[in-house]
């Protein structure tokens, strides 16, 4: 792979986790949620970024020197933090688990591109966007009802 397509290849992935990340904070930027567009893209992009530095790293030094899965690893782990910073109680109840699940759920989008793996991305990217509109408005009709 010439230098130039190898830019393009890494430029396309890196723009479309952005984008598709950034779909998923603008839902939860128009319910009023934490994590918004630019923290959705940011997550999607830097989990696309970390993931084609691993493969990078294993074309480049051998797969016995660097395993991509490893960095894989330590990027979900990681960013469970962050998920965790989203989580807290008031009034006796837990606000931000959806959050929390969008930020891991968009970080296997990011992965997931980082790895080539568009059609994965984009369907998981499709479920989230679902998940989050019409599952959570069946949800308040659900829950009027009940009170």
């Amino acid at each position: 792979m010439s230098e130039i397509s190898m830019l393009q290849d890494v430029a396309v992935k890196l723009l479309l986790s952005a984008f598709l990340g950034g779909l998923i904070g603008l839902e939860r930027e128009m319910h009023e949620k934490p994590a918004g567009v630019r923290t959705q893209a940011l997550i999607s992009l830097g989990s696309a970024l970390f993931m084609i530095i691993s493969i990078h790293m294993a074309q480049s030094f051998g797969a016995n020197a660097a395993d991509p899965g490893r960095i894989a690893a330590q990027v979900i782990t990681g960013i469970g933090f962050i998920g965790a910073g989203v989580i807290f109680q008031a009034r006796g109840s837990i606000k931000g688990l959806t959050t929390a699940a969008t930020i891991w759920s968009v970080t296997g989008v990011g992965l997931a591109i980082g790895c080539g793996f568009y059609r994965a991305a984009l369907t998981a990217a499709a479920i989230i966007l679902i998940i989050l509109l019409v599952i959570g408005r069946i949800e308040k009709i659900l829950v009027r009802r009940e009170q």
